[in-house]
């Protein structure tokens, strides 16, 4: 890889790090896909590029994940198994280590109905954790799941997701047990801005042995509105927002800087939570807030760009 610290240095180190996310434009022009990623080079620790997001055409995900590597920019390259068989899978595994990149996240991905090519057919020939397991066997064993010998090294760094939920009496994080020992090394989660909430979730994921064995980095967005935040709650499954939020959002004079400041708050606070190995912002929408927003939160837990962030 270009870069000098790689994602995998900062995670295994316990660095508290701050990843972002884009969607590749539905564009055949590189420079499209620069202008949006650019804002985050030396800013994001890691940028996730979405595979085919909401079940629309955007320009490839491992070609999107190539040329960020080419701007000195780490990806984290989302796989979803909704729309190649295993046969395929498996040479896009091959070609990402041939192009260095190795940091991968394996999900499910919605449903096409959802998309604008309703009538476009579904494959799941794997699921997310089928997926991972193949990738830890090419890169421990060196050969795919019939036993064909790949050369070169599959040095692959294995992620996956999860939604925290308010856990209640008794309940045992299973699935996410399951992913874990299939090889899924670091987990980003769907949006959940509840400390409160994440302290006890973590707990019960530390009990079970999962954190700090797996890092965990909690997904986050810089609202624009209350509007936003409502809307979030009610239509993405396992988003976590307080009223309390809202409320903020509602009084606030100027939502999007209040937006911010909101996240760069809870960054702090995730950041002193044992077992949370840092955060994943996401925001479609509001692009331009992203790096604003790491180089507040940075700014806030000491952290000069490119640097280390201390755990507090």
């Amino acid at each position: 890889m270009p870069v000098s610290r790689t994602f995998k240095d900062r995670v295994g180190r316990g660095e508290f790090v701050i990843t972002a996310e884009i969607t590749p434009p539905l564009s055949a022009d590189a420079a499209d896909l620069k202008q949006i990623a650019l804002p985050l080079k030396g800013v994001a620790d890691a940028v996730n590029v979405t595979d085919a997001a909401s079940s629309r055409v955007h320009m490839g995900a491992l070609a999107a994940a190539s040329l960020l590597a080419s701007w000195d920019i780490e990806p984290i390259l989302q796989m979803t198994c909704r729309d190649r068989n295993r046969i395929a899978l498996q040479g896009d595994l091959v070609g990402a280590a041939a192009l260095g990149i190795r940091n991968l996240l394996f999900l499910g991905g919605d449903d096409p109905k959802a998309g604008d090519q309703p009538d476009a057919k579904p494959v799941f020939d794997l699921d997310a954790v089928g997926l991972a397991e193949t990738a830890r066997r090419m890169r421990d064993q060196g050969t795919l799941p019939t036993g064909r010998a790949i050369a070169g090294k599959c040095d692959f760094l294995i992620g996956g997701v999860d939604a925290p939920i308010d856990p209640p009496a008794g309940w045992r994080p299973d699935r996410l047990a399951v992913k874990h020992k299939a090889g899924v090394e670091f987990v980003q989660t769907q949006f959940c801005m509840d400390a409160s909430l994440l302290r006890r979730y973590i707990a019960r994921l530390a009990d079970a042995g999962l954190v700090p064995s797996m890092h965990y980095i909690v997904g986050i967005a810089p609202l624009a509105s209350s509007k936003s935040a409502r809307w979030m709650r009610e239509k993405l499954f396992g988003t976590i927002i307080p009223d309390a939020i809202v409320a903020r959002m509602e009084g606030a004079k100027d939502p999007v800087a209040e937006g911010i400041r909101i996240c760069v708050e809870l960054i702090a606070e995730f950041s002193t939570i044992k077992g949370i190995s840092g955060v994943h912002v996401m925001s479609p929408r509001n692009q331009a807030a992203i790096p604003v927003l790491i180089r507040d939160a940075k700014a806030q837990l000491g952290r000069a760009l490119g640097t280390p962030v201390p755990r507090i």
